[in-house]
């Protein structure tokens, strides 16, 4: 860097006399100065012996320069300006901050917030409350405010940007999320592998990009750049180029855009730039194809544009006074005390002046052509500080030559409503603005993040095709009668006689024309073909020279004007009016319907995109060539798509929901899971939900996995993945002979995830009158030596078998103790583990199955950060929707009132959706975005019919709670059966149940389904060998 150059020749040359080559010798050997040149040493020379020439005298000047001798030495003056000045941290221009009456240094606050403080206001700092009694010059006096409520104060200033090679991890990361999508959990467990992030932190990333490709069809990183554009409120556009590329390069790469686009459309537009992306604040003047925003620039006249951008921008200015104070061509002490910071950034300004006339000259008198750089140092230091440090010029060449060569992919989406991945630099902070408007001020603010609305996975480039049809027939003129028909020849420029029937009734319009035509007002052309048309009278001369083949009846009519236009003018005329009364035309299809060559209607259409009326883009759904579309009514189909989504969101009757939940759970035919991912996937939507201990394996896991293998279940729970248990905990009984029988087939156990068991366990109910017995001594036992096999436990105790395998059943039904596998619950439902009749005192007792593995207790070795929050979540991933009544079903669950609390956080952050989604039913409903889409989905898709069964025990099992009618106890024996939701047959203590309305096939169908028992021959299998 130059200026330190300066500084410290200024304070060798303080110290003694030196030869010049001896100097340069001195500073080319330090490593910074490696590549340091002659001619540029020899400038920074003259530069300190020469000083500054102003008008009111030549400054800065600190060397005595011996151009015979060629040696330097110091000045007066120059040893206490190295001294006093010297530095290379720049000065921030902060105000000090001075406790009175002490007058005690306290610490500093941003210039522009002192600047727009009084006297009296009260601002925190440090840990103190401060009120301010006076601003004076660089320095904000204050007192000790005694505690009362302050404000908190702001600093302005440069945010340091991502480095690259943290971007590059970023982008492999997006890519690798990105590439494994199609398995949400894969990508999740890849995630928490890669990055060791937490599980909640990997989902929410996960659930990022993936609603982020749902828009935009794709994941931008470094090798893929997406650009998006979308209406704001305003009637502007907003254009976001998404390249998580570092603020350096996308700074660098958003300021020669904007300035690229002022000489352009000569019209100076917003923007913002962050680690992720550029944001540009379009105008209705800047209308171009999408993908030309890619070809705006070239790695070759790049820097060229960037440097004439970084002349305009505040950037340059900041960075000049940093460099002339560290050169000391600026003081930043004078006479022991510092110069207050409004006195440096005015003398920094007549400094620039002097040395750089055309920065501040005025741009009325400023030739046309770029601004040309003064060969000084300064000028040189400040303005690679600029493109070097503050920006990235090569690192932005770099890209713009890998996008020419094809090594970077480019993709171009028009959308009815930002991504999420415009969100974070719509609503950026000041530091990210390229330009001077204040955050009041940003168009990128009159954007409406429409976080409730559910998002659709096709192309929305191509826009909805009901919304796209009525709003381009809603273009069209009204006509309903002759003189309305005339209007609309007028704004038309010519109406074809194929298209008399978009005016209402053809015989009607047809004899509408023949009026006007008998009265002079309106002319019919004949084209060589033989097709007609229609002009208005006032229109033909303007008109007319688009066809010099073309005849026109009556030849002439009174008041008719010569043609004067010329055939461009003509041609011009006739597609801005059918432009501005149509919806989205492909240009052959606007050439054939206005009988007009294509290569004349291509020019016009130019001009009108660079007038800004009109569009390019693919704008109806399966359209595959480009379309154009007036930009007025482009904004109206736009709005009409996202008015179409919000009402395809309505509340669904509970039969459809009950059809999505049943979808949603899997238990839907062709919905189920399969392998052992299936089941885990099945048994974390199921954990914390307690079922009758027969039900798993009997119906649950079956109705949700596809050829349910026992084996599977043992394995996942024999490795530790997978634990079984009770979560309400219960204490001994009044009566302790009755309790020997306290764990039942029917008796409510969980199946859960084993990483998720800190916040399943972290609420459950207190426990009632303590343990006592064998029960107390097992427990104690298997606290004090960990977990243990049975047989160690009877080892350990000296008691029979018999005892320590009834307490351990004691104690699973209180919910302290669990096995690792599945075996020992499963001994119990099938009657393996039961003891013998007392009749035969010889027969040996049947013992616990060998596969149970170890006892441990049933606790959380860790505390969860926020076990509301995650049992919120996991009633969100049961239901995708939920609300109140749905809690019937869960009593493990927190009371509303907390759920409620942490559902508005969520939603509040963006993560789940509030509204009404579900008709019928009262109070706050919340819903996963995934869950919205699947009931807008299935809002719209026709019934199928089929019959679907399920146990009472399931927490599908939601008759009488969302439909009418009793609800069906949840035992073991009883079943519901389904059809699109709606319950058609039951099966409660014995008794069936059928609707009235089965047909005979239904009818005999929905017998079978009730009598239907959920054990497959491969548990029969399981349980018949004691396994």
């Amino acid at each position: 860097p130059l200026d330190v150059l300066a500084q410290q020749v200024v304070a060798a040359c303080a110290c003694e006399d030196w030869e010049e080559d001896a100097l340069y010798a001195l500073c080319h050997g330090a490593y910074p100065y490696r590549d340091l040149s002659r001619e540029r040493f020899d400038q920074v020379l003259a530069m300190l012996s020469e000083g500054v020439a102003r008008r009111d005298g030549r400054r800065s000047a600190w060397l005595h320069r011996d151009g015979v001798h060629h040696r330097l030495r110091g000045r007066r003056g120059a040893r206490l300006a190295a001294i006093t000045s010297g530095g290379a941290i720049p000065d921030n221009a902060d105000y000090e901050v001075v406790a009175e009456p002490e007058d005690t240094f306290v610490g500093t606050v941003n210039e522009d917030f002192a600047v727009e403080s009084m006297a009296g206001d009260v601002f925190l700092l440090g840990n103190s409350s401060w009120r301010i009694r006076r601003v004076e010059r660089g320095r904000v006096r204050v007192e000790d405010a005694q505690g009362a409520a302050p404000t908190i104060p702001f600093w302005l200033g440069e945010a340091p940007a991502r480095t690259p090679e943290l971007s590059e991890a970023l982008s492999a990361i997006r890519d690798g999320i990105d590439r494994r999508l199609t398995d949400t959990q894969a990508a999740v467990a890849w995630l928490q592998d890669e990055t060791g992030a937490p599980r909640d932190a990997a989902r929410q990333a996960v659930d990022y990009i993936a609603e982020g490709k749902r828009i935009l069809g794709a994941v931008p990183t470094q090798e893929r750049i997406v650009a998006e554009r979308f209406f704001d409120e305003s009637g502007g556009m907003q254009l976001i180029v998404h390249a998580p590329l570092g603020g350096r390069i996308n700074r660098a790469w958003g300021m020669a855009l904007r300035k690229r686009f002022c000489r352009t459309f000569d019209f100076e537009l917003q923007a913002a730039a962050t680690d992720d992306g550029i944001n540009l604040s379009l105008g209705p003047q800047h209308s171009f194809p999408l993908e030309d925003v890619f070809r705006f620039l070239s790695s070759a006249s790049a820097e060229e544009v960037l440097v004439q951008a970084v002349l305009q921008a505040p950037l340059f200015g900041v960075r000049w006074r940093w460099d002339a104070a560290r050169s000391l061509a600026l003081l930043r002490s004078h006479g022991g005390r510092k110069v207050p910071a409004p006195l440096l950034r005015m003398r920094a300004d007549d400094l620039l002046g002097a040395v750089f006339p055309a920065q501040v000259a005025c741009q009325d008198n400023a030739p046309p052509g770029d601004i040309a750089l003064p060969d000084h140092p300064l000028v040189f230091e400040t303005m690679r500080d600029c493109l070097t440090e503050a920006l990235d010029v090569a690192g932005l060449k770099g890209v713009l030559a890998a996008i020419e060569r094809d090594q970077i992919e480019v993709l171009a989406r028009d959308t009815p409503q930002p991504s999420v991945f415009a969100h974070q630099i719509l609503n950026c902070m000041p530091y990210a603005f390229l330009d001077g408007a204040p955050l009041e001020e940003r168009r990128a603010r009159a954007v409406t993040l429409r976080r409730a609305l559910p998002e659709d996975a096709r192309e929305l480039g191509a826009l909805d095709r009901d919304a796209i049809e009525r709003e381009s027939a809603a273009a069209w003129p009204v006509a309903r009668d002759a003189d309305e028909l005339h209007d609309a020849l007028l704004a038309l420029g010519i109406l074809p006689e194929g298209d008399l029937t978009r005016c209402g009734d053809r015989q009607r319009a047809r004899a509408w024309l023949d009026d006007l035509q008998s009265t002079g007002r309106a002319l019919r052309l004949r084209h060589p073909d033989g097709t007609l048309a229609w002009v208005a009278a006032e229109r033909f001369a303007s008109i007319a020279p688009a066809y010099p083949q073309s005849s026109s009846e009556p030849a002439t009519a009174p008041g008719v004007s010569l043609p004067t236009a010329t055939q461009e003018e003509a041609v011009l005329a006739l597609v801005r009016g059918r432009v501005e009364c149509s919806g989205p035309l492909a240009p052959q299809a606007l050439a054939s319907s206005l009988s007009l060559g294509l290569p004349s209607v291509q020019t016009a259409l130019g001009h009108l995109e660079a007038d800004g009326v009109l569009l390019r883009g693919r704008f109806t759904p399966a359209c595959s060539e480009e379309e154009v579309c007036d930009r007025r009514v482009l904004a109206r189909i736009h709005r009409a798509t996202v008015a179409g989504l919000r009402q395809q969101i309505q509340p669904v009757p509970p039969a459809t929901f009950l059809r999505f939940l049943l979808e949603w759970q899997h238990a839907s035919p062709g919905s189920s899971l399969d392998g052992e991912a299936g089941l885990v996937a099945a048994i974390e939507q199921l954990q914390g939900f307690e079922a009758a201990a027969s039900a798993w394996e009997a119906d649950l896991l079956p109705t949700r996995v596809g050829h349910y293998l026992p084996s599977t279940l043992d394995r996942l729970c024999l490795s530790g993945e997978v634990v079984w248990g009770r979560l309400a905990q219960r204490g001994a009984p009044a009566e302790p002979a009755t309790y020997q029988s306290a764990l039942t087939r029917n008796a409510p156990v969980t199946l859960a995830l084993r990483e998720d068991l800190p916040w399943l366990l972290d609420e459950r109910p207190a426990a009632g009158a303590p343990l006592a017995g064998v029960a107390r001594q097992v427990l104690d036992f298997l606290e004090t030596r960990g977990a243990s096999f049975a047989q160690d436990v009877v080892a350990g105790l000296t008691l029979l078998p018999s005892q320590v395998d009834e307490a351990l059943w004691q104690l699973v039904a209180g919910g302290y103790v669990t096995a690792d596998g599945f075996a020992a619950l499963r001994g119990l439902i099938s009657g393996a583990s039961k003891r013998p009749p007392r009749h035969s005192p010889f027969r040996r007792r049947p013992r616990l199955p060998a596969q149970a593995g170890r006892w441990s207790l049933l606790r959380p070795l860790a505390a969860a950060a926020d076990p509301v929050e995650a049992r919120a979540r996991q009633l969100l991933l049961r239901y995708g929707v939920v609300c109140r009544e749905l809690l019937a079903r869960e009593p493990l669950a927190p009371p509303w009132r907390a759920l409620l609390g942490c559902y508005r956080r969520l939603e509040a952050r963006g993560e789940i959706r509030g509204g009404r989604f579900v008709a019928g039913l009262v109070g706050e409903q919340f819903a996963l975005p995934e869950a919205v889409e699947a009931l807008r989905r299935l809002r719209s898709a026709p019934p199928q019919g089929e019959l679907v069964a399920l146990s009472a025990c399931d927490p599908l099992n939601l008759v009488g709670i969302l439909t009418p009618g009793a609800r069906v106890p949840a035992l073991p024996g009883n079943r519901v059966v389904m059809r699109d939701g709606v319950p058609v047959a039951s099966l409660a203590g014995g008794e069936p149940w059928f609707m009235d309305s089965l047909a005979d096939g239904e009818l005999a169908r929905a017998r079978a389904l009730l009598a239907w028992h959920g054990m497959g021959a491969a548990l029969k299998e399981t349980v018949a060998a004691g396994r």
